[in-house]
């Protein structure tokens, strides 16, 4: 695909001239000893300067491996891209040799990682973990880097920084570790910051220093944030669009009030429907029936079909194109197309 046309989370006149990261058609496959699994299937978006787009959908959708994807983290030797494009200042990544990719990591492109048991390394110091991105990257002298470790822990509300510099990953707390991930990611102050679910071990309190920490870097220097998040509430405080993907496909893109008040998918309107309201006497949860297709088994069709309420013959077909309900709602449902 040239220029992303016809595409959930992209503008049929290409990328426009403030987009700083455009996803075009990316395939990731595993190809493991049960065949060849679709993980991500052609998935195209658009990621603005200065915006936070939320990327949302049940677990097992591709959200986590489209993210390290985009930086050249994806779990190989199980897992190939074996298509698409990863435009970043208009400079296609799958293009660049592993050396430039390693210079755009963590400097120009941060990411925040979902496990910090997994993406911290226990045998090296917290000091060692935080300040080693600066000191590849801005090159800064012994006391500058710690100077600037202490300013980030403290920032993220971690008592005593100065002592805990010295800790290893195991001798702190679980919210700890996950701030300690956030303080990597951010440590560069890198012009995109992909963040997977950076939240999932903090507290409310903390969560929301966080979240406001996130917001100031950007009013200061309009970072952009890929959010991937399982939390409507964040979505709805942090995000500017929100992209809904299900079965390795982004099937709808809109700005968030949009998507909250008028729903264009049978999926988002399922997942939306399944988040609690507060201000309901009903002790009944509202859930999706069913199951995500495997993604060594997708269906031709629609791959929502086998629990959508609204299903149509043709659902069971092909995939449907995707259609712009409103300008800048894109979706691609059978219900929409003439």
């Amino acid at each position: 695909m040239a220029d992303g046309a016809n595409v959930p989370g992209t503008s049929d006149r290409g990328a426009e001239p403030d987009v700083i990261l455009s996803v075009r058609d990316l395939k990731v496959y595993l190809f493991t000893a049960r065949g060849v699994g679709r993980a991500v299937d052609g998935v195209s978006f658009d990621l603005r300067r200065g915006e936070t787009l939320g990327l949302v959908g049940e677990s097992g959708c591709g959200k986590s491996l489209t993210a390290l994807s985009i930086i050249g983290l994806h779990p190989r030797p199980a897992a190939h891209i074996v298509g698409g494009q990863i435009l970043f200042r208009a400079q296609d990544l799958l293009k660049q040799p592993a050396r430039a990719l390693r210079s755009v990591r963590g400097r120009h492109i941060g990411i925040v990682l979902q496990d910090p048991m997994t993406a911290l390394d226990p045998l090296f110091t917290i000091h060692s973990q935080v300040t080693e991105g600066m000191r590849v990257h801005l090159r800064l002298a012994a006391k500058a880097l710690r100077d600037r470790a202490i300013e980030l822990l403290r920032v993220l509300r971690i008592v005593s920084p100065e002592e805990r510099l010295s800790n290893y990953p195991h001798q702190m707390s679980g919210g700890m570790r996950q701030r300690v991930v956030g303080a990597i990611g951010i440590a560069c102050e890198p012009e995109v910051l992909i963040a997977d679910e950076p939240t999932t071990s903090l507290d409310v309190t903390v969560q929301a220093a966080y979240l406001a920490l996130l917001r100031d870097i950007q009013r200061r220097s309009r970072l952009s944030i890929l959010f991937i998040t399982h939390d409507f509430g964040i979505v709805a405080k942090m995000c500017d669009r929100v992209a809904v993907m299900y079965a390795g496909k982004i099937i709808e893109t809109a700005e968030t009030k949009e998507l909250f008040e008028n729903p264009a998918h049978p999926y988002s309107e399922a997942l939306l429907n399944s988040v609690p309201d507060v201000r309901s006497n009903s002790r009944r949860l509202v859930s999706i029936k069913g199951q995500p297709p495997s993604i060594y088994d997708v269906p031709c069709g629609c791959p929502f079909e086998p629990r959508c309420p609204a299903v149509m013959a043709r659902c069971l077909e092909q995939f449907p194109p995707s259609v712009e309900v409103k300008a800048g709602h894109i979706t691609s449902c059978w219900k929409h197309v003439g």
